[in-house]
């Protein structure tokens, strides 16, 4: 079923047409029957002509008028010529015929267009005087009342049939708008769905690549170097080993904590120092902390903790498992930064293109109003900075 946006403005309102065409004609038939002049064989065929206009409204009319684009030609004239026939004969033979104009005037407005319109109530305001006057000769000063009856109400006709059309008209334009607005609010909320996936997509995109991606890429190289170790150094290659299934365990923690969709699992029930040096020690760095440690909102330190993650990942991955690699953590009143230095042969940041890492971790600091550096070169290492704002309602705070 439709909303009431779907219903034209004029169509919610034909009942009240329908109770006014009953009202005019009922009160035309009772004038047309009591009226004075002419005898009652005359004023009964006159009231004999309205009858059928009752039916003929119902089947015909009513439907004309109730539709959404009522000025379908053919069919109103058909319709408003047989009303009219019946009309004009009647109001020629009883003069107090013609207050059913003030029924049919409004329908010739609903029904036909302007010029049209135009003609026709021209047609029932006129006609019936002139009809009337030839057939029954009245004395002059009946003949100039009923002449300037016709004139005021030719006048009152045109004013009212442009009142209406102007409603239809701006009925039309509203419903076009209405319309309109309904497509934007449609298409705004299509694009907005289609924005809140995309933007979800890449968050776990983000997550994937610096959490399982970067787990698995750990493992690996684990593999590798136990690989390497086996024939010539066991106790060694034991250690990469237990790394392995700290490794392993870590991933599967933090796939569990992507699908429930809660915070890093190194943070859970953790400080962010805690979980830099579980961080530090799978991936054999050292931890540097200055500052007034206190607890920060989960935004700032998933941020740190997913920078470090990325920063130790590429440090070991393009770095080398022999390159020394140092994390500093610095708490200020204003701003948390943290940074990954590593002595491997460095890269040119200018040079490097697409992926998730250096992208990604400048996308999450932007994300809670940081900014995120790398600075390195070709034989002088890296340096990853993540420089955090701390939010003023725990700057003053401690520990």
């Amino acid at each position: 079923m439709g909303s009431a946006r779907d219903v034209h403005a004029w169509d919610r309102t034909i009942r009240l047409w329908d109770a006014y065409f009953a009202v005019a004609w009922a009160a035309t038939a009772v004038l047309v029957l009591t009226a004075a002049h002419p005898g009652w064989p005359v004023r009964v065929a006159a009231a004999g002509l309205l009858v059928p206009l009752v039916p003929w409204y119902g089947v015909v009319g009513r439907p004309l008028l109730g539709d959404e684009d009522p000025t379908d030609g053919r069919r109103a004239l058909w319709y408003l010529g047989v009303t009219l026939a019946l009309f004009l004969v009647a109001a020629v033979l009883v003069g107090e015929t013609r207050l059913m104009t003030f029924a049919l005037v409004p329908q010739c407005f609903m029904a036909l267009r302007r010029r049209g319109a135009l003609v026709a109530v021209t047609v029932i305001n006129l006609v019936p005087v002139v009809g009337w006057a030839l057939l029954w000769r009245p004395d002059v000063t009946n003949l100039l009342g009923n002449a300037l009856f016709a004139v005021v109400a030719l006048v009152s006709s045109v004013v009212l049939g442009s009142w209406i059309l102007r409603i239809i008209e701006q009925s039309g334009e509203r419903a076009e708008l209405i319309a309109e607005l309904d497509a934007s609010r449609f298409e705004n909320s299509r694009l907005s769905a289609a924005h809140g996936a995309l933007a979800e997509r890449e968050r776990m995109a983000r997550e994937i690549h610096d959490t399982l991606a970067q787990g698995f890429t750990s493992l690996l190289m684990l593999v590798q170097a136990v690989e390497a170790e086996l024939d010539h150094d066991l106790p060694r290659a034991r250690r990469h080993l237990r790394l392995m299934d700290e490794t392993a365990r870590q991933n599967l923690a933090e796939a569990r904590a992507l699908v429930a969709g809660g915070a890093p699992a190194d943070l859970d029930g953790a400080t962010l120092p805690d979980a830099l040096r579980r961080l530090a020690a799978r991936h054999e760095a050292t931890l540097d902390v200055t500052g007034p440690v206190r607890a920060l909102p989960a935004g700032p330190e998933v941020v740190a903790l997913r920078a470090c993650q990325e920063a130790l990942a590429n440090a070991r991955k393009h770095a080398g498992s022999s390159a020394a690699v140092g994390i500093s953590l610095a708490y200020a009143d204003e701003a948390l930064t943290v940074s990954v230095r590593d002595d491997g042969p460095g890269f040119d940041p200018a040079a490097v293109r697409g992926g998730y890492g250096l992208a990604g971790l400048r996308a999450r600091a932007a994300e809670v109003g940081g900014a995120a550096s790398v600075r390195s070169a070709p034989g002088d290492g890296t340096l990853v900075t993540v420089r955090l704002p701390v939010p003023t309602s725990v700057r003053s705070e401690t520990p």
